[in-house]
């Protein structure tokens, strides 16, 4: 395939960019913080346009949606609309049916009345979030999918609730019908969620499943909408069952699985992801064979699994089978992820296994995503990105690649970053996994460097190689650090053994398991052992506050970003799925640092948003109060920033300025 480079797209809007940073130095602030130039791109079903989201005109710190026609990109977009006064864009796709899903918010300060993540009296500083439906000239912006139904007997407190959280939400494409898909409502009297056909053009809507406290639809038939499989929760003995139903071909009744059911405290994973057009088995996804998912056959005549697996890798999970959308070879399965270092994408499609062989080719060294595509294959979109190398999308156009734009191309040529999937020994000889990343021009050999250890949020989550969005890696490898992301125990996606081994060690194991990083980074010559800081945010906020106040510590100083402080305090509110809440509320258990402030001995730094509801202001307000008379303390409320990304630019700016800072002037590691 021949590169070309589409110099017209876009032009103007990246004629404002800085120049491009040399590897050598260190990358600027602003670099990282200020608004990408392209982000969440899509390709319409058809074809026939992208719909993305730009810096606005009006405004560079704000987005605005843009929409181009593919045929004559070099025109540029074709309709621009930059975010209104109040609802800020933060993601759009394009749709069938000539129409636009936009997902945009705003800042919102009252009385939630106990519903969602906020106080349960007062006002709560948090954001409204909505979904809005939009055609191609983008003339109105319609709340999308919300069902005008009468309100009658519905309190005030919650229409509020439902005003702010939004009624209804995109589920199934449906990607043979050409003007429906499956939408998610929820009942404004009965607050459970029931699913719908909606006809994108007309607004109506057709009941598919009604739903109640406990049941939800597992599985649905992308030809027709119809429900195969559904899951509900019993509680059995003083727990929970999740029990799965799949739907009987001949009879139209659902049949109970009991080898698919599990108990809800076993946290296995049981995903009924697809259905086999030949056989009439499932396509389960399922931890209860191996340490690491693997994807199964399974028989809901016979009430049994396949004896072998699908699909399966010996050192991590399958993430998902993926599944043609083309009317030539629809519901096959095309290829299947490997949840790895990076989410590998392993074609078993020839054309598409052909077509990923080639962009590769193209882009030597970097991560290729393949996106949407059309039936013929004329029009592919993809993305591609490497550690110091930032997203960018592409679109492969009659057989040839058309480069659409980075999200920051002012880096284009990208970092020299030396970035790699390690793992090291705990103290108890468990393996922990973890990601490195050697200061820019660092070798072997040379003289340790400082270094920070990173420990992801969550703590149910995990990191992944390539370009770091939150800007944290290159702005620290960029200014001379090491940085160690591990993969501690209580990591989720690495396999049940390592996910299930952080239960009730918090501030215990799961911190040896950051200590025990740092030394690793002594023993290969990497670190200065007396230049090591412990970061992070969320979760790995809780473990920089921990670090605190254990003794002995391998670390000079803590910052933590929006930190969990007081374990007695998390409560059940800190996630906005009431499953997880229940069961990764019974793991919330160990040192609490709130109950050892006396103990404090590092410097450190914490910060956090002024609307942040999952972590609310007072576990870093009161870990500081108590702890600044201590030792070196300091806080800074960031205003108007929630928990999770995206965040402003002028949050990244001030947060990225605090860490640089700090490390090098109070923590005195950049000495």
């Amino acid at each position: 395939m021949r590169h070309t480079l589409h110099r017209a797209l876009l032009a103007g809007l990246l004629a404002t960019a800085v120049a491009q940073v040399q590897a050598a130095e260190p990358v600027a602030v602003e670099a990282l913080a200020r608004l990408p130039a392209l982000q969440s791109v899509s390709m319409s079903p058809d074809g026939e346009r992208l719909v993305a989201l730009i810096p606005s005109p009006k405004n560079p710190d704000e987005t605005a949606l843009a929409t181009w026609d593919i045929d004559t990109l070099s025109a540029g977009p074709k309709v621009i609309t930059p975010s209104g006064e109040h609802m800020k864009f933060i993601t759009a796709s394009a749709l069938k049916a000539d129409k636009i899903l936009a997902i945009a918010r705003q800042e919102w300060t009252g009385d939630l009345g106990g519903c969602g993540e906020g106080k349960s009296t007062g006002a709560t500083r948090t954001f409204m979030v909505k979904a809005y439906l939009t055609g191609l000239q983008q003339k109105s912006f319609d709340e999308a999918f919300t069902s005008d139904v009468r309100k009658v007997g519905v309190s005030e407190q919650t229409q509020r609730c439902l005003e702010l959280a939004g009624t209804a939400s995109l589920v199934n494409m449906l990607p043979l019908d050409s003007d429906r898909v499956i939408i998610r409502q929820l009942s404004e009297l009965s607050l459970t969620s029931s699913y719908y056909l909606y006809n994108l053009k007309t607004g109506e809507t057709e009941l598919l499943f009604r739903g109640g406290a406990r049941a939800t639809p597992a599985l649905f038939d992308s030809r027709t909408g119809k429900v195969l499989a559904k899951t509900e929760i019993v509680p059995v003995g003083g727990g929970y069952e999740q029990q799965v139903q799949l739907l009987n071909a001949k009879t139209g009744q659902f049949e109970l699985q009991a080898p698919l059911t599990t108990r809800l405290s076993d946290r296995y994973t049981v995903d009924v992801v697809g259905m086999d057009d030949a056989s009439g088995k499932f396509y389960v996804l399922t931890d209860q064979f191996s340490d690491k998912v693997q994807a199964r056959l399974y028989d809901p005549v016979q009430h049994k699994y396949d004896a072998e697996p699908v699909v399966a890798d010996q050192d991590y999970s399958i993430d998902a089978l993926l599944f043609s959308t083309r009317r030539a070879d629809f519901n096959q399965v095309v290829g299947f992820v490997v949840d790895g270092p990076h989410r590998q994408v392993v074609y078993v499609d020839p054309m598409l296994k052909a077509i990923q062989t080639g962009i590769k080719s193209a882009f030597p060294d970097q991560q290729v995503s393949i996106g949407e595509y059309t039936d013929d294959f004329s029009r592919v979109l993809f993305s591609t990105q490497a550690p110091g190398t930032p997203i960018a999308y592409h679109l492969l156009l009659d057989k040839k690649i058309v480069n659409l734009g980075s999200q920051r191309p002012w880096l284009e040529k990208g970092l020299a970053l030396d970035e790699s999937w390690v793992t090291y020994k705990a103290r108890d000889g468990r393996e922990i996994p973890a990601i490195l990343d050697l200061p820019v021009g660092w070798k072997k050999g040379d003289a340790p460097a400082p270094a920070v250890v990173l420990p992801h949020g969550g703590p149910w989550a995990r990191d992944y190689v390539g370009w770091d969005a939150s800007g944290w890696v290159p702005l620290l490898t960029s200014r001379g650090y090491a940085v160690l992301r591990p993969q501690y125990r209580g990591s989720s996606g690495l396999g049940r053994s390592l996910w299930l081994a952080g239960d009730k060690q918090w501030g215990l194991k799961m911190s040896d398991d950051n200590d025990d990083a740092a030394a690793w980074l002594v023993s290969q010559g990497i670190a200065a052992r007396d230049r090591i800081a412990i970061f992070g945010y969320s979760y790995g906020g809780f473990a920089a506050v921990a670090a605190v106040v254990r003794d002995p510590s391998p670390f000079q100083c803590a910052i933590a970003g929006a930190p969990v402080a007081n374990l007695g305090r998390l409560g059940t509110s800190w996630s906005d799925n009431r499953l997880q809440r229940i069961l990764q509320g019974q793991t919330v258990k160990g040192m609490d640092p709130m109950d050892n402030t006396s103990k404090a001995h590092l410097p450190i730094m914490l910060f956090g948003g002024d609307r942040d509801v999952r972590v609310p202001p007072f576990h870093p307000r009161d870990f500081y109060k108590a702890v600044k008379d201590v030792v070196p303390a300091q806080y800074h409320v960031i205003a108007d920033m929630p928990h999770s990304m995206p965040w402003y630019p002028r949050q990244q700016r001030e947060t990225l300025s605090l860490i640089e800072s700090y490390l090098g002037k109070d923590c005195g590691l950049a000495r």
